[in-house]
């Protein structure tokens, strides 16, 4: 678990976060209206390709995760647990949870949901989200987070954060038309905001993606192949956006990120892919034309030996929450 607070800032190259903060995008989501009353216990299963979010509004309660001590979570916190990892609330954290069950909670609208839970004592009021990313399973933030990260409600020096998880808490009291579009839009924005608090409360990784993007020199490169992911991208080209020697990049480029710069490449354009092929707003051969694929067949080819399946089968058959895990 990470506790971001605003003390542990430090500024990140931001090139290459913009550039993937701005990929990382939800395609779907859920929300509750929770109002819990103590005494409480509800667990919650894990989430399969999915992120859980709360915000408290009102209140407060206690989260239990399996890798960590209970958690108090206070008015203004908001917590996510970007694996979707199974959790309890409870307002005691010695309190025995029974299971959440989907039928628990009261439809309001397509994707909105009001769930009362718990006794007759204390009254919280939570704002619960479940998340879907596009492509999870190739997005290298959510590769390296925790299983749970709070932000407190100080908003990790982020002004505009309690503002807008308050507008979120409001959006959901309301109920009002189109609740669901404002919501999406404001889950986006937040989860975006959060992210990047992670990522900025961490200046002393010493390797990985958040390393990476602190080379100056990595950095470099990563940010130019991120804005241009269609060019045909070579181990000299990276080396030399990265003013360095062909050698002495692809020894810091593994040594700092743990794959060649060659399997970088390609899962990201896979990611890439598999996102428009979701979509459904490009055919098979304009993504392959926007990757730098010289044909659809070399495409398709690379398609199915990174993702296991055919860019038409990954489309018509929904297969886009399957995909292939990273390679090492």
């Amino acid at each position: 678990m990470l506790d971001i607070s605003s003390d542990n800032q430090s500024p990140t190259q931001p090139d290459v976060l913009s550039e993937v903060l701005q990929d990382l995008r939800l395609s779907g989501a859920a929300y509750c209206r929770s109002e819990f009353k103590a005494p409480l216990g509800l667990e919650f299963p894990p989430e399969e390709r999915a992120a859980v979010f709360h915000f408290v509004a009102e209140g407060t309660v206690w989260l239990r995760a399996t890798a960590r001590d209970p958690l108090l979570l206070q008015p203004g916190d908001a917590v996510l647990l970007p694996h979707g990892a199974g959790h309890a609330l409870v307002d005691d954290p010695e309190r025995p949870a029974k299971r959440f069950q989907p039928g628990d909670r009261e439809q309001i609208g397509e994707t909105t949901y009001r769930l009362r839970a718990g006794g007759s004592g204390a009254r919280s009021l939570l704002v619960c989200c479940v998340v879907s990313f596009e492509e999870p399973s190739v997005h290298p933030l959510l590769e390296l987070m925790p299983e749970v990260l709070l932000v407190r409600g100080g908003g990790a020096g982020d002004p505009t954060l309690p503002a807008l998880l308050e507008a979120m808490a409001a959006e959901i009291k309301a109920q009002r038309i189109g609740a669901a579009t404002v919501m999406t839009r404001l889950a986006d924005i937040v989860i975006a905001r959060v992210v990047r608090a992670w990522v900025e409360s961490r200046p002393h990784a010493a390797r990985g993606w958040l390393a990476a993007i602190r080379d100056p020199q990595i950095g470099r490169a990563l940010a130019a192949f991120h804005r241009r992911p269609s060019e045909p991208w070579s181990v000299e080209s990276l080396a030399s956006a990265a003013h360095l020697s062909r050698s002495v990049f692809s020894e810091r480029f593994t040594a700092v990120l743990g794959v060649s710069p060659g399997k970088y490449v390609v899962r990201w354009r896979m990611h890439l892919a598999g996102t428009w092929l979701r979509s459904d707003r490009l055919t098979i051969s304009q993504v392959a034309n926007r990757l730098g694929y010289e044909s659809e067949a070399s495409f398709s080819h690379a398609f199915k030996r990174f993702m296991g399946a055919s860019p038409g089968a990954f489309r018509r058959m929904k297969l886009w929450g399957q995909a292939a895990q990273l390679p090492n």
